[in-house]
């Protein structure tokens, strides 16, 4: 099940229940600010999540990727690696 545009596990994330965020692909907003561009450029391009974009792992997904504050060291991308391995063996 994809969980967030950029790949974060948002079932994993501590914020979820705190905020009651249903993660980004089922919502307009995220809850950390009015926009997030990884989530808008995915979406813009009627992707799932970024793993299926031909530009994938992109300079803005690696910045979100290995941000020193932010970041998960790659986690994320690999993440959407799964998910297009798991659409692809459907």
């Amino acid at each position: 099940m994809i969980e967030s545009r950029c790949g974060i596990l948002c079932s994993e994330c501590e914020y979820k229940e705190k905020v009651n965020c249903k993660g980004c692909a089922n919502i307009d907003k995220p809850f950390w600010g009015d926009s997030c561009s990884v989530k808008s450029c995915c979406e813009g391009k009627e992707f799932s999540h970024c793993g299926q974009c031909s530009e994938f792992p992109c300079d803005l997904l690696n910045e979100f990727a290995y941000d020193k504050e932010q970041g998960d060291d790659g986690k994320r991308i690999d993440q959407c690696r799964k998910w297009v391995c798991q659409c692809n063996n459907k």
